[in-house]
């Protein structure tokens, strides 16, 4: 059931390219809104009450008419988790806005598309395009390639860890654009992600390493493995950077395009991967 999910929730998702309204970040901001004070315990409590509501819900209606509505239930979450609707349009923004020469609107849709890192400001365009083409790789790694890592890895309770997930990083992503790093910082939120990330970042790095600069990637990824205080950030751009070097970082058109265009390859890759072994342990 895991694997037909998945497809089902994807392509639906790149079919119909959902909107912000099919994003449990937006739907979960009015209750983020009544939050006024910070703090890691707060954040875990949080995120364990949304869990084991999500949890409760599968439990009432697991043996309901075949296990119909609970499938229903498990393509309806990760609709909600999995995909990026509301920051394609932002993307797409940019892209218009940079044909068009738009200075203003460019610089406006790449502050908001690089909201969780920033870009950085005294420095030339190109430094500025790189950094946009990480915000971007980022945006798809945490939007899809972590959500469907929990997803699989959890395996009957994938639903509830990818709720869980969908929560802290809409949090994260809440707090950023409406409070100040201080009060981010007091949540936990950043903390609690860098070690919910390490995983998948270095399991997803190694397909950026393969699809990009193997003699360089491979020795920077298996230096990652025993590095556990470098954000996950940095380290899984930095893998996809040795891809993307190969291209110059100076057209405001085409430079994010690269890092989008790469990071489908290794969302492609990965989906393969997990139905690959998916039907191996069917067989076995």
């Amino acid at each position: 059931m895991t694997l037909f999910t998945l497809l089902l929730v994807l392509a639906w998702e790149r079919l119909f390219k959902l909107g912000e309204h099919w994003q449990l970040d937006h739907r979960l901001e009015v209750v983020f809104a009544r939050l006024h004070r910070f703090s890691l315990a707060q954040t875990i409590l949080l995120t364990a009450v949304w869990m084991a509501l999500v949890w409760l819900i599968l439990q009432l209606v697991q043996n309901i008419l075949f296990g119909f509505p609970l499938l229903l239930i498990w393509i309806l979450i990760c609709l909600l988790c999995i995909g990026a609707g509301g920051i394609r349009k932002h993307y797409r923004a940019y892209l218009k806005a940079a044909r068009q020469n738009d200075a203003h609107a460019t610089d406006k849709m790449a502050v908001e598309l690089a909201l969780i890192h920033g870009l950085p400001m005294d420095s030339g365009e190109k430094a500025r395009l790189q950094s946009l083409q990480n915000a971007l790789l980022w945006i798809n790694f945490r939007y899809y390639l972590a959500p469907i890592f929990w997803f699989v890895v959890c395996v009957n309770y994938g639903p509830v860890a990818l709720a869980g997930y969908a929560m802290l990083r809409g949090y994260q992503t809440w707090l950023a654009r409406h409070h100040t790093p201080l009060q981010r910082s007091q949540s936990g939120i950043d903390r609690l992600l860098h070690w919910l990330d390490w995983i998948p970042v270095r399991l997803v790095g190694v397909a950026y390493a393969l699809l990009g600069h193997g003699e360089r990637a491979l020795p920077a990824w298996f230096a990652s493995l025993g590095d556990f205080r470098t954000q996950q950030y940095q380290v899984l751009t930095q893998l996809a950077q040795y891809s993307l070097a190969r291209e110059p970082h100076l057209d405001p058109v085409q430079t994010p395009r690269a890092a989008v265009s790469l990071a489908r390859k290794v969302t492609l890759t990965v989906i393969v991967v997990v139905a690959l072994l998916t039907i191996y342990g069917a067989l076995v």
